[in-house]
């Protein structure tokens, strides 16, 4: 459903979004394992947008440095600003710069991969976010899973399991409670919650944005007298929950990109 199309039954009455919104017709390439619907389609565009900026980024820093020209353009300034806040507000401030800078690229690669996906349920044409089907917030979260556990076993070996699930000074016997406790909070809670944070802000929000502006397109196009300034109201509030969902972009991406970063740290501890 289109962020401006109104729904109508037989009867001429209002149908609102559902889940089916996350289940687009096949575009390409159906009845494949490559099949590839409205929100792969939009993921791989993102996918190719963040690569082409890197690359630009990159080609513009090395020009930089060899020509010891430090005054950045719009362009530059932006990819800087963009790469410093991760790198000084996320990776050192969590975890010091040698391994801010030794975690950096994933932690690149997740903020601005998240906030992208994010954003493109924002854009007019493209009205869904590519972080609204489990797929992609799920890949992600492995990563992150995958990650802090082979920070962990790298810093301490299989000492890391161990400290993990049975935290120092605390009583025998507790460990019969504490231990089942803390191997589900670290290995199985972790990356669910990272999924389902993400998940569930972006599909929510997608769907308060389509009954939104549907119900606007219903009550203008499909209704007569004072019930179209009902449209008028929920104009208002699709309109402002816009911005909110920018800002709930852009902290959902750093939310998942600092809780990345913590669990590597904690990883990285010597006590858990």
């Amino acid at each position: 459903m289109s962020l401006f199309q109104a729904v109508v039954d037989e009867g001429g009455s209002f149908v609102g979004p559902t889940l089916a919104e996350f289940y687009p017709e096949i575009i390409l390439f159906e009845g494949t394992p490559f099949a590839l619907n409205r929100i792969m389609l939009l993921r791989l565009l993102v996918m190719v947008l963040i690569v082409v900026l890197f690359s630009l980024w990159a080609a513009k820093f090395d020009k930089a440095r060899k020509t010891q020209n430090y005054v950045p353009g719009r362009f530059q300034l932006l990819g800087e600003l963009g790469l410093n806040f991760v790198r000084k507000n996320i990776a050192h401030e969590q975890l010091g710069q040698k391994d801010g800078d030794r975690f950096l690229p994933l932690l690149t690669t997740i903020f601005f991969t998240v906030l992208l996906m994010n954003l493109t349920g924002v854009i007019p044409g493209l009205n869904i976010s590519g972080t609204s089907v489990i797929g992609l917030p799920l890949v992600l979260a492995a990563a992150a899973y995958v990650t802090f556990i082979y920070a962990g076993i790298k810093q301490n070996g299989l000492r890391f399991f161990t400290t993990a699930i049975f935290p120092a000074g605390v009583p025998a016997p507790m460990y019969l409670l504490l231990t089942p406790i803390e191997f589900i909070s670290t290995f199985i809670l972790r990356p669910v919650t990272l999924t389902v944070r993400l998940l569930m802000n972006m599909l929510v929000g997608h769907l308060l944005l389509v009954l939104a502006f549907s119900a606007t397109h219903y009550f203008v196009f499909y209704t007569e007298g004072l019930s179209m300034l009902f449209g008028a109201g929920t104009l208002v509030f699709g309109l402002a929950y816009t911005l909110f969902e920018l800002l709930v972009s852009v902290l959902q991406a750093f939310v998942f990109t600092i809780l990345t970063t913590v669990y590597i740290q904690l990883a990285l501890a010597e006590e858990h």
